[in-house]
């Protein structure tokens, strides 16, 4: 007699429904029409017969792995995939031995998926650059940032960007029927159920996929075959509270953590600072961004912030659990309560999009090193004013950008905290730079 488990059960219970659940084929994929219906990019990339590197960009659950897999099929090409979460140098460099045996075997060609590639470092992506050069390996990175400021020039000019996007609701519905067809076959479920489940997704398949799996354990447990409103949402509410450095609930709590500590409100911030910790994330993970905090949402209005933040990880470290969470608590408190500013934040992106059009300017021979003999005779550091020498130890009317680069105004502090009064000498010193450039201008 089978027993209340065995309702549900599969023929191989061990692999997780997701990887059931994988398309086979690009017309099994759910969602990305404008990407994957006929004449779109990446139909048209299949249908090349050619595989090239290419950057997916989309939210958690899109269908990037998916995608990766397909492309590696349609071209018969071998399939490595790394995490760069958890991979380094030396897992590159065996990527690259493999590709080359399997060339030189078989005359297969590889393609190398890199899953979220923003986090690998500069050096790391460094690595494998030569050999998407050589063609060796095809590149196919997946992220969930934008690869404009997460992945190098070099690797983002060899690759095609496709963005993809969260899946509709009618999308999620799709993928639902056929989640539920292998993993509850024969269940009932109520329309509300099946909205909540919809909602509780958010665009997100893997997610949907992983509900409905623990949906059919949680079923299988009770002994019953229909599924409501209120048994998902009792399943809901025990799926969300553990979570792994992966899951999905991480993300949202950390989101929420930040959003919180950007909207000043502290009680918020320590409920989800303390929500996180006591779902078993890591008190070290939780400080490192609050470090972001503090540069992102605060920064210059109140430069102890990012101190303090430093200050609450290090403590952490020494003193460890249960402890060392003290000090982080104290430290996202202050985070919500401090001066809110993303000046920082914006001027740098600014300065990033304007280098990324701009051509590679020279800079100025006055503020160029001069150590030898040679350089100081072709003029380098000729007529530099040393500010220390003048009024207030600031050199007026002195330029340090490139000539015949446009005015730029990448930061613009705002009147919070200790920003209005930088904002205050910052306007002193421009009124100054433009009268001693008036003055330079009626002397010429």
């Amino acid at each position: 007699m089978s027993s209340a488990t065995d309702l549900f059960a599969v023929a191989n219970p061990a692999t997780p429904l997701a990887e059931r659940l994988r398309p086979k084929t690009v017309e099994e994929v759910v969602g990305q029409r404008h990407l994957l219906g006929p004449g779109k990019p990446l139909a048209v990339a299949f249908a090349s017969g050619k595989p090239h590197s290419m950057i997916l960009w989309g939210p958690p659950g899109s269908g990037k792995t998916s995608l990766a897999r397909l492309m590696a099929d349609a071209f018969n090409a071998d399939f490595i995939a790394i995490s760069a979460v958890l991979a380094g140098v030396k897992d590159i460099r065996d990527a690259v031995a493999r590709a080359e045996a399997t060339l030189a075997q078989s005359g297969r060609h590889t393609i190398l998926f890199v899953d979220e590639v923003h986090r690998f470092n500069k050096a790391q992506q460094d690595a494998f650059l030569p050999f998407v050069e050589r063609g060796l390996l095809t590149f196919i990175g997946a992220t969930t940032e934008n690869p404009s400021f997460e992945v190098i020039g070099a690797l983002l000019s060899r690759a095609a960007v496709y963005v993809l996007e969260a899946l509709r609701p009618e999308e999620l519905g799709e993928l639902l029927d056929r989640a539920l067809a292998v993993a509850m076959p024969g269940a009932t479920i109520a329309a509300a159920a099946r909205d909540a489940i919809i909602a509780y997704a958010d665009g997100d398949g893997r997610r949907l996929i992983n509900l409905v799996e623990q949906l059919g354990v949680a079923a299988g447990a009770a002994g019953r075959r229909d599924v409501d409103l209120e048994f998902v949402e009792a399943t809901i509410v025990r799926s969300l509270r553990r979570f792994d450095k992966g899951g999905e609930a991480f993300y949202d709590q950390i989101s929420a953590l930040h959003k919180a500590v950007r909207g000043s409100d502290p009680d918020a911030a320590l409920y989800w600072l303390c929500r996180m910790l006591d779902g078993g994330a890591d008190p070290l993970y939780v400080g490192r961004r609050m470090l972001r905090m503090a540069s992102e949402d605060i920064g210059l209005a109140d430069p102890r912030a990012l101190r303090l933040a430093l200050d609450a990880v290090e403590t952490y470290e020494r003193l460890g659990t249960p402890e060392g969470e003290l000090a982080l608590a104290e430290a996202v408190i202050y985070l919500a309560c401090a001066a809110k500013s993303n000046a920082v934040y914006v001027a740098y992106g600014k300065a990033r999009a304007f280098i990324a059009e701009d051509g590679s300017r020279p800079v100025p021979l006055h503020i160029r090193n001069a150590p030898t003999r040679l350089m100081k005779h072709l003029g380098y550091g000729k007529h530099y004013r040393y500010a220390h020498d003048e009024d207030d130890a600031y050199a007026a009317g002195e330029r340090y950008l490139p000539e015949g680069m446009p005015e730029v105004s990448f930061y613009v502090p705002t009147e919070r905290g200790l920003e209005a009064k930088i904002a205050e000498k910052l306007a002193a010193l421009r009124e100054r730079d433009a009268k001693a450039r008036e003055g330079d201008e009626g002397k010429s």
